[in-house]
C-alpha cells in the first residue's frame, strides 16, 4: 500500500520537472537554429553584394541591348531575394522572442496552479483527518441490533456537495401523480388483493441447516482514502488496483446472489394467478435488492475471470444459484436461478463505474430475466444508478436514482418504477420509491410505493381522473385506491452487524465454507479468506498475487491469438475462438436483441460427479 500511495503521489513532480527541461531544450534549440539563420543571412548578403557588383560591372559594358536587360532584370532579383531573406531572418527573431516571453509567462501560471493544487490536497487531507478525529469523539457505543435504517442521511454530512450535478429539485422528483384512499370498509374482504400480501407467513421461516450467524469483526485499520482516490478522477475504477481496506469479504458473485435474499416474494409470485398482481410482487422483489446497500459502502472483490459461486437452498428454500465472471474488462457476471417453486431467473451485469471527484457512480449494464413456470409470463427489466456520496470527507453514504421498466413480455403489462434521488431541499421521505402498474392498454390498475430500504405497498386503484394543472403546467393524474397493502418489509439486522460489514443474514453465510464446491468458488479465493479473518496485511499480499496470476494468464492468452494470427495469414492453424466461460455460453436474447452469456448446463451435474477436473487454475 505505501509503495502504491508513493507511487502515485510522486508521480506529478518529475513530470514537471521534464517538461521544464524539455521547455528549456526546445528554446535552446531555436535559438540554435536562428544564429545559423543569421549566419546564412550574412553569407547571403555578402554573396548577394558581390552577385550584384559583379552584373552592375556586366551591365556597364558594352553588351548588346538584350543581354543588357537580361542582366537587370537578374540584378533586381538578387535584390528582391536579399530583401526577403532579411525579413525572414526578422521574422524568425521576432517569434523566438515571443516564445521565449510566452514561455515564461505559462511556466509562471503553471507553478502557480501547482502550487495551489497542492495547497488544496493538504487542505483537504487535513480536514478529511480533523472531521475522522471529532467522528470518533463523537462516537456513542451502539448497543441495538443495528442502526434505523430510515435514517435520513444529515444535512451536515452532505453539505459540502452544494450546487454539484447530483442534486435535484424537490418538484422534479415527485411523482406525475396523486394518490387518494377511498373509504371502503368492505375492501378487505373483496379488494382484489390476495389477503397473504403482508408476508408474515415467511418471516418464521427454519431452514434445516444451521448456517452461520456471524464472523470476524472488522478490525479498525485507518486509511487516507484520498491518497489514493485523487488520482481516479474520471477513470473507470475497475482498472485500478485497491487495497482490501476498502473491501468487504464478500466477491461481487457473491453481492449479485444477494438479490435472491427475499426469493419468497417470486415465490408467491408464482402462486398468483392474476398477472397484474404478479407485477406488484416481481416489482417489490426488484426493490427489495437495493435494501442491503443501504450501509454497505465498502466494495466487493473484483471477481478473477472465471471465478464462480453456487448457492445451493434447494432444501430450505427451493432454489438453486450459478455465477460466473465471464469477462474481465469490462467485468461482467452471469447468473442464473432455478427455483423448484415455479420460476427461472437469469442476468448478464456488467458493471461500469466512474470517480466524479465528489463522488461515485455504479451503473449496472444488462437485463435480468424472470419465467415463471406455469404461465410463461416472461419479465424483463434493468437496474438503476447507484452513487456512494462523500468519498473526499465526512461520511460515506449511497443513493439509488433513475427508472425501473418493468415489461411482461407475454401480456405486455408494464410497471414503472420512479427510484427519487436524495436532495437536501426535499421534504420527502428519503429513498422513495414510487410505481404505477398498467394493462398493456396503459390503463393503471395498482399505484407502488415505499421506500428501497425498508418496505413496499401496493394499492389497487378503483378510480382515475384528470387533475389540475401543476405549478410547472403539467396535468397529473388523481387515482383513488384501496387501502395499501404490504408487499415486502426488509429484515432487520443481525446482532453485531455494524463490527460485520453491516452483512444481513443472508450475506454472512455466503462466504461459509462448503464441501464439494467448484475449485474455482468464491469461498476458496484466499485473500477474500484472509480478509475475512481479519488478516488484511496477508490478504492484501494474496490479492496482489492472484492479480499478477491472471495478468500473466491474459499476456498468454493474448500471445496464443498473435500467433494464430499470424498463422492464419500463412494459411495455417485454425482460428483462435479466445476465452470461453466454462458454464455459460452467448446467445442472442429474442426479447431484448442483445447478446448476453446464458447457463449452458452441467455445472450441478458436475458436483453430483465431484469432478472438477475441465475447471482452471485460477487461485
Amino acid at each position: 500500500l505505501e509503495a502504491h500511495s508513493s507511487y502515485d503521489s510522486g508521480e506529478e513532480e518529475p513530470t514537471s520537472r521534464s517538461d521544464r527541461s524539455e521547455l528549456q531544450g526546445a528554446l535552446k534549440t531555436l535559438a540554435s537554429k536562428l544564429d545559423d539563420l543569421c549566419t546564412c543571412n550574412e553569407l547571403i548578403a555578402k554573396h548577394g553584394a558581390a552577385l550584384q557588383r559583379s552584373l552592375s560591372e556586366l551591365e556597364a559594358l558594352r553588351v548588346p541591348l538584350e543581354g543588357s536587360e537580361k542582366i537587370k532584370a537578374v540584378n533586381e532579383r538578387a535584390t528582391l531575394f536579399r530583401i526577403t531573406s532579411n525579413a525572414m531572418i526578422n521574422a524568425c527573431r521576432d517569434f523566438l522572442e515571443l516564445a521565449e516571453s510566452h514561455s515564461r509567462r505559462w511556466q509562471r501560471v503553471l507553478q502557480h496552479e501547482r502550487e495551489q493544487r497542492t495547497h488544496l490536497e493538504e487542505t483537504i487531507e487535513q480536514l478529511a483527518k480533523q472531521h475522522n478525529s471529532l467522528e470518533r469523539a463523537s462516537a456513542k457505543p451502539e448497543h441495538q441490533s443495528g442502526p434505523s435504517v430510515s435514517e435520513r442521511p444529515r444535512k451536515e454530512e452532505a453539505s459540502d456537495e452544494d450546487e454539484d450535478t447530483e442534486y435535484f429539485d424537490a418538484m422534479e422528483d415527485s411523482p406525475a401523480f396523486i394518490t387518494v384512499t377511498a373509504a371502503d370498509p368492505s375492501h378487505g374482504a373483496s379488494g382484489g388483493q390476495p389477503s397473504d400480501w403482508n408476508l408474515e407467513d415467511h418471516v418464521s421461516v427454519q431452514p434445516r441447516r444451521k448456517r452461520r450467524t456471524r464472523i470476524p469483526d472488522k478490525p479498525n485499520y485507518s486509511l487516507n482514502l484520498w491518497s489514493i482516490m485523487k488520482n481516479c478522477i474520471g477513470k473507470e475504477l475497475s482498472k485500478i488496483p485497491m487495497p482490501v481496506n476498502f473491501n468487504e469479504p464478500l466477491s461481487m458473485l457473491q453481492r449479485l446472489t444477494e438479490d435472491l435474499e427475499y426469493s419468497e416474494l417470486l415465490d408467491k409470485a408464482a402462486r398468483c394467478e392474476n398477472s397484474l398482481e404478479q407485477m406488484c410482487l416481481v416489482a417489490a422483489f426488484s426493490v427489495s435488492s437495493y435494501s442491503t446497500t443501504v450501509h454497505r459502502t465498502a466494495k466487493p472483490f473484483n471477481p478473477l475471470l472465471g471465478e464462480t459461486y453456487e448457492l445451493d437452498r434447494l432444501e430450505e428454500f427451493g432454489y438453486r444459484s450459478l455465477c460466473e465472471q465471464v469477462s474481465h474488462h469490462p467485468p461482467a457476471a452471469a447468473h442464473h436461478v432455478m427455483s423448484q417453486r415455479g420460476w427461472t431467473l437469469w442476468q448478464e451485469i456488467t458493471i461500469a463505474s466512474k470517480f466524479r471527484g465528489k463522488y461515485l457512480s455504479i451503473m449496472p449494464l444488462g437485463a435480468i430475466h424472470l419465467q415463471f413456470h406455469a404461465s410463461g409470463n416472461h419479465y424483463v427489466w434493468r437496474k438503476v444508478t447507484s452513487t456512494v456520496h462523500n468519498i473526499i470527507v465526512g461520511k460515506l453514504w449511497i443513493d439509488q436514482s433513475g427508472d425501473i421498466d418493468i415489461v411482461n413480455h407475454r401480456t405486455k403489462e408494464t410497471c414503472q418504477l420512479k427510484f427519487s434521488p436524495y436532495s437536501y431541499f426535499s421534504r420527502e421521505v428519503p429513498r422513495k420509491v414510487t410505481g404505477v402498474v398498467a394493462d398493456s392498454e396503459g390503463q393503471a390498475h395498482y399505484i407502488l410505493s415505499g421506500t428501497w430500504d425498508e418496505r413496499m405497498e401496493s394499492a389497487k386503484i378503483v378510480q382515475s381522473s384528470r387533475g389540475s394543472s401543476g405549478a410547472e403546467g403539467k396535468q397529473k393524474t388523481v387515482y383513488q385506491t384501496l387501502s395499501p397493502r404490504l408487499l415486502w418489509k426488509k429484515y432487520p439486522l443481525p446482532y453485531n452487524a455494524e463490527n460485520m460489514y453491516y452483512f444481513s443474514s443472508l450475506a454472512l453465510t455466503l462466504n461459509e465454507e462448503e464441501v464439494s464446491v467448484s475449485l474455482t468458488d468464491s469461498r476458496l479465493r484466499p485473500d477474500q479468506r484472509l480478509m475475512e479473518e481479519g488478516r488484511w496485511d496477508e490478504a492484501n499480499t494474496e490479492k496482489q498475487r492472484l492479480e499478477e496470476k491472471q495478468r500473466a494468464v491474459r499476456r498468454r492468452r493474448e500471445a496464443d491469438a498473435s500467433n494464430a494470427v499470424d498463422e492464419g495469414e500463412e494459411g495455417e492453424g485454425k482460428e483462435y475462438e479466445g476465452y470461453q466461460p466454462l458454464w455459460f455460453h452467448q446467445r442472442m436474447d429474442p426479447l431484448t436483441g442483445e447478446t448476453s452469456f446464458v447457463y449452458k448446463g452441467g455445472y450441478w451435474e458436475a458436483k453430483e460427479r465431484r469432478d472438477w477436473s475441465m475447471c482452471p487454475d485460477i487461485f
